[in-house]
């Protein structure tokens, strides 16, 4: 039987499977086109780059990884993450990556698995060739977790998005994108 995905649905579940039981443990996801999207929510999501260079672009400043769980096996590390701003500890991201580390060099994996540094500026960092594909955007009902997490009520809608990195060429790291909508540290 062929087990490749067919739609962005498959990846999505397949990542929240990684952490949650159901996908609507975490939230209510639908799949929606770019102009659904709020505008904060469209300038974060719909395009092809690394959410660490887009979040610190909007905050006007370094962000922090928060890694709050993490999964490994032979082929994949796994986890679920928050990114916060350095300059007041707000969230701005909560996220999934599935690392294929095939793809990936020890010396890479070995700083992606300290726990420290937010995987896109690992793979900057490191001169690994990347492309980012967005798969599909999302508009989410966030559960209580979710919503606790954000900042926001349960029930609330914010927006995320499904992505794969690919390394060197080969496709290596598998994402969940979701984004707080609050404001850059510097406004008022």
């Amino acid at each position: 039987m062929d087990k490749t995905p067919q739609s962005a649905d498959v990846e999505l579940e397949q990542l929240v499977g990684l952490f949650y039981q159901d996908a609507n443990d975490l939230g209510v996801f639908q799949q929606v086109e770019a102009d659904q999207l709020s505008t904060v929510g469209r300038s974060l999501l719909a395009h092809d780059q690394h959410m660490t260079v887009t979040v610190e672009k909007r905050h006007q400043c370094s962000v922090d990884v928060v890694v709050m769980e993490t999964r490994t096996d032979e082929n994949y590390y796994s986890r679920k993450i928050l990114l916060k701003r350095q300059s007041d500890d707000c969230v701005v991201q909560f996220g999934i990556v599935r690392i294929n580390k095939a793809y990936l060099t020890k010396m890479v994996q070995d700083e992606i698995e300290k726990l420290e540094t937010p995987l896109g500026r690992i793979l900057i960092n490191h001169d690994v060739l990347r492309t980012v594909k967005l798969l599909s955007l999302l508009e989410i009902e966030c559960g209580e977790e979710l919503a606790n997490m954000l900042g926001l009520e349960t029930g609330s809608l914010c927006y995320g998005r499904t992505a794969l990195i690919y390394c060197n060429g080969s496709p290596a790291i598998e994402l969940l994108e979701v984004v707080s909508e609050c404001p850059p540290a510097s406004a008022p």
